[in-house]
C-alpha cells in the first residue's frame, strides 16, 4: 500500500515561515497584476478612449469615393458638345455574391448582351476594391432597368441604379477634336507614377472616366474635378445597412472648357465630306479662332464611354480611310498646287518681276527629264497672275531656282508650313519643308553614306516650287497660310480654345507682323481672286457663292499620291489608295476678308476643282451665312450706280510690275463688268459691288 509523500518539519517556526512567504509571494503577484490590469483598463477606457471610439466609428462608417460630374465643353455659342446625362446601370458587389459566375449566368438571361462580354466583368470585378460595386452595363433602357429591379431579389450582389454617362450629343461631328473618356488602365497609373506623383484614389473607383484624346485628354485635370464621397455605415461583413448623410461631401464639378468651335459649320463640314476621306479647318482671320476643325470618316465617340467591343474597334482600325485619324492636324499631305501662292511670294522676294512672261507648251525640260504641266497642251505665255489664276505649273518650274529652295522654305515657314500650333491639343504632325540643310540632316539622320544624298540639286527644286516632292503639310498648316495671307498684315496663329473654366485664353491676333510687303501680298490676293471669280480660272464654277456681292478668293490643288515616272500621269486609277489627293483654299469675301478655308480630299476622284472646292464653297456659305454682318449685306438691294452697262468689255485681267491693271482690265475698274466678274487687280481697292448676283 502505496503512502502520500509528506514534508516534515523539524521545527514547528520553520513551516510557518514557509507559509508566510508563499503566502506574500502569491499575493504580491496577484496585487501586480491587479494593478496593471487596472492600469491597462484606465489607458483604454480613459487615456485612448477617443482614439478607440474614432476607430470603433471607422469599423462601422466607411467614406465612399462619389465621382464627380465631368466638366462640359460647348461651341462658340454655348452650345453642349461633350455633356453628361442621367444613364441606368446595373453593378455588381464581388463580397455580396455567393457565386460570380452563376450570378452572371442568372445577370446573362436578363441582359443577353453581357455574355459577350463576360471575361472583361469577370476581370473588372477581380480587380475592384472589396465591396466596390463594378458597373456591368450602362444605359439600360427602362425595360431593362425595371427587368433587373423585378428580380434583384433572386440576385445577391446585383443592384441597379442611375448614373451621370458621358455624352456626346454631335456623335461623329466633334470625335476627333474632342476625343473621348474611358477607363483609366494599367498604362496610365504607371505614368502617373513615373512622374512621382501620387496616383488619386479615384482612378482606381470603377465607374471613373478619364480623357481619352483631343480637348478631354489635353484638359482631362480641369474637367475632372474633385471627387466627393458618401459616408456610409455598414455591419461587420461590409455591408452597407444605412447613410450618414451629414458626413457625406459632396463632389465637385469639374470645369467648363469653351471652345472656338461653331456646331452648325462643324456639322456642315462632316456632312459635305460624304464617304470621302480627308480634313478640313475654317479659321476667323481676324482673330485665329478656328471655327471648324473636321476630319471624315469620323466614328462615334459615344461608343467608347462604355467601352467598345473588340470587333468594333477592329473594323475601325482596319478601314483603309482610318476614321480613327484625325487627318486635319495628323494626318500630313502634299499640297499641290495651293503652294503656288508661296513660291510666288518667294519669287516677289527675290526680286522677279511679275510681268515677266513665261512661255507654257505643256512641259519644261530641265536635265534629261521633263517636267509636265498639269495642262497637256500648255497655258502659253503666262504673268505671275495669270500663272496662279491658271495653276500654271511651267511658270514655276522656269523661274523657282531663281528664287531657290531655301528661300521658299523660309517664306513657307513664315506663312505658317513647318509648324506645330498650341491650340490645346496634340497630336499635331509638323510637315516636311525641304531645303538644303534639311536634306542634310536627313541623310545624317538615316545614315545615308551617298553624298548625293545630303547635296540638294536644282531639279528638286521644280517639284518643292509646285508643293509636290517631299513637302508635306497638314490642313491646319494651309488654312494658317490662308488666312495669313487675306490678313496681309498680322503672323496670325490659330485658337481653338477660347476659355477654360471661364478665364479666357490669349487670341491669335496678338502676335507680329508679317515680313512682307503689301505690294507683294496685293499680287498673291489677286491672282487668288481671279482663280475663283474668273471664267477662265480654274475654280470658277466650283467658287460661286450665290450670296449677293460676296465672292471668294482662292487656289485649287491637286497633289499626287505616287510617282508617275516621266511623261504624263495618265488616266487616274480606279483603285482608292491610287488616287490622287484634292486641295482648296480660300477666303472670304475677298474685298473684305474675314474667314479663310483649307480643305484637303485624301484619294479624291477628280480633283481639287471638282471635289474639293465644291465642298469648301458649302462649308464656307454656312460660316457667311451665320455671321451677322455677312448676312445684312447679302440682303441689302444693290445701288443702281453699281449696275454695270450692256455690254463691258470682258477682256484678260493682268498685272503690271507693280501689281497695276493693265489691259483690259483697267476698263474693268472704271465701269464694273456685268458678272461673271473678273477678279479684282492688285491695286484696284475693295469693290463691295458687282454688277449683278453671280449666277
Amino acid at each position: 500500500m502505496s503512502s502520500e509523500p509528506s514534508i516534515f518539519f523539524s521545527d514547528v517556526n520553520e513551516r510557518q515561515g514557509s507559509f508566510l512567504r508563499r503566502t506574500f509571494v502569491l499575493g504580491g503577484l496577484t496585487t501586480l497584476g491587479g494593478l496593471a490590469l487596472t492600469g491597462r483598463l484606465a489607458q483604454l477606457q480613459v487615456i485612448q478612449a477617443g482614439q478607440y471610439a474614432t476607430m470603433a466609428s471607422n469599423n462601422r462608417f466607411n467614406f465612399r469615393l462619389v465621382p464627380p460630374p465631368r466638366g462640359r465643353i460647348l461651341d462658340r455659342d454655348g452650345v453642349v458638345i461633350a455633356g453628361n446625362r442621367p444613364s441606368f446601370r446595373v453593378l455588381v458587389v464581388r463580397d455580396e455574391t455567393k457565386d460570380l459566375d452563376q450570378t452572371l449566368d442568372l445577370l446573362g438571361r436578363l441582359l443577353p448582351d453581357t455574355l459577350d462580354r463576360r471575361r472583361s466583368i469577370i476581370r473588372d470585378v477581380n480587380a475592384a476594391p472589396r465591396f466596390s460595386p463594378v458597373p456591368v452595363k450602362s444605359d439600360l433602357t427602362w425595360e431593362e432597368f425595371a427587368r433587373v429591379n423585378l428580380y434583384a431579389n433572386e440576385l445577391p450582389g446585383v443592384m441597379a441604379d442611375m448614373n451621370e454617362a458621358r455624352y456626346y450629343p454631335f456623335g461623329g461631328a466633334f470625335a476627333h477634336v474632342i476625343g473621348y473618356v474611358a477607363k483609366p488602365n494599367d498604362r496610365d497609373i504607371k505614368a502617373i507614377e513615373d512622374r512621382g506623383e501620387k496616383v488619386p484614389e479615384i482612378l482606381y473607383n470603377p465607374g471613373f472616366r478619364i480623357g481619352r484624346q483631343g480637348v478631354e485628354k489635353s484638359f482631362d485635370t480641369e474637367l475632372r474635378g474633385e471627387a466627393g464621397g458618401n459616408r456610409v455605415e455598414v455591419d461587420a461583413r461590409g455591408k452597407v445597412v444605412a447613410e450618414d448623410i451629414g458626413g457625406s461631401k459632396p463632389a465637385v464639378p469639374g470645369s467648363d472648357v469653351v471652345l472656338t468651335l461653331d456646331a452648325d459649320v462643324q456639322n456642315r463640314a462632316l456632312e459635305v465630306f460624304g464617304e470621302e476621306s480627308g480634313g478640313c479647318v475654317v479659321m476667323d482671320i481676324r482673330n485665329g479662332d478656328i471655327l471648324c476643325m473636321v476630319s471624315a470618316p469620323s466614328f462615334d465617340p459615344n461608343m467608347f464611354v462604355g467601352g467598345v467591343p473588340s470587333r468594333v474597334y477592329g473594323a475601325l482600325r482596319d478601314y483603309e480611310r482610318k476614321p480613327l485619324l484625325d487627318k486635319a492636324i495628323y494626318g500630313s499631305f502634299p499640297p499641290g498646287s495651293t503652294f503656288k501662292m508661296t513660291t510666288a511670294l518667294a519669287l516677289l522676294d527675290a526680286g522677279i518681276n511679275p510681268a515677266e512672261r513665261v512661255t507654257c507648251t505643256g512641259g519644261y525640260r530641265y536635265g534629261n527629264r521633263t517636267f509636265r504641266c498639269w495642262k497637256r497642251g500648255g497655258h502659253g505665255s503666262m504673268d505671275m497672275h495669270n500663272a496662279i489664276k491658271n495653276s500654271c505649273d511651267t511658270y514655276f518650274y522656269h523661274l523657282c531656282n531663281r528664287a531657290g529652295v531655301d528661300r521658299i522654305a523660309r517664306v513657307a515657314e513664315d506663312l505658317g508650313f513647318n509648324q506645330v500650333y498650341e491650340i490645346g491639343i496634340g497630336g499635331q504632325s509638323k510637315g516636311t519643308m525641304p531645303s538644303r540643310a534639311w536634306k542634310a540632316d536627313y541623310a545624317r539622320r538615316t545614315r545615308n553614306p551617298n553624298p548625293d544624298a545630303r547635296t540638294w540639286y536644282p531639279g528638286e527644286t521644280l517639284s518643292v516650287a509646285i508643293g509636290q516632292g517631299a513637302i508635306k503639310t497638314t490642313a491646319l498648316q494651309l488654312a494658317v497660310m490662308t488666312a495669313r495671307l487675306a490678313n496681309g498684315r498680322k503672323a496670325i496663329t490659330p485658337r481653338l480654345v477660347r476659355s477654360v473654366g471661364g478665364v479666357e485664353r490669349p487670341s491669335g491676333a496678338a502676335v507680329p507682323d508679317l515680313p512682307f510687303s503689301q505690294e507683294h501680298l496685293n499680287i498673291v490676293r489677286a491672282g487668288m481672286a481671279a482663280v475663283a471669280n474668273d471664267v477662265t480660272g480654274t475654280a470658277y464654277r466650283a467658287s460661286q457663292l450665290g450670296l449677293g456681292d460676296i465672292q471668294m478668293a482662292g487656289k485649287t490643288g491637286t497633289a499626287q499620291s505616287r510617282d508617275y515616272g516621266t511623261g504624263s500621269r495618265g488616266p487616274r486609277d480606279a483603285v482608292w489608295t491610287r488616287r490622287d489627293h484634292a486641295l482648296f483654299v480660300a477666303f472670304a469675301p475677298h474685298d473684305a476678308p474675314r474667314y479663310a478655308i483649307a480643305l484637303i480630299i485624301q484619294h479624291a476622284p477628280t480633283g481639287g476643282s471638282a471635289d474639293a472646292a465644291p465642298r469648301a464653297r458649302e462649308i464656307m456659305k454656312t460660316v457667311l451665312l451665320k455671321d451677322p454682318d455677312m448676312r445684312a449685306r447679302i440682303e441689302r438691294p444693290l445701288p443702281p450706280e453699281a449696275l454695270a452697262p450692256a455690254g463691258a468689255d470682258e477682256g484678260e485681267l493682268g498685272a503690271g510690275p507693280g501689281g497695276e491693271v493693265t489691259g483690259s482690265a483697267a476698263a474693268e475698274v472704271a465701269a464694273p463688268a456685268p458678272a461673271p466678274r473678273r477678279a479684282p487687280s492688285a491695286t484696284s481697292g475693295p469693290r463691295p459691288y458687282l454688277s449683278e448676283p453671280p449666277q
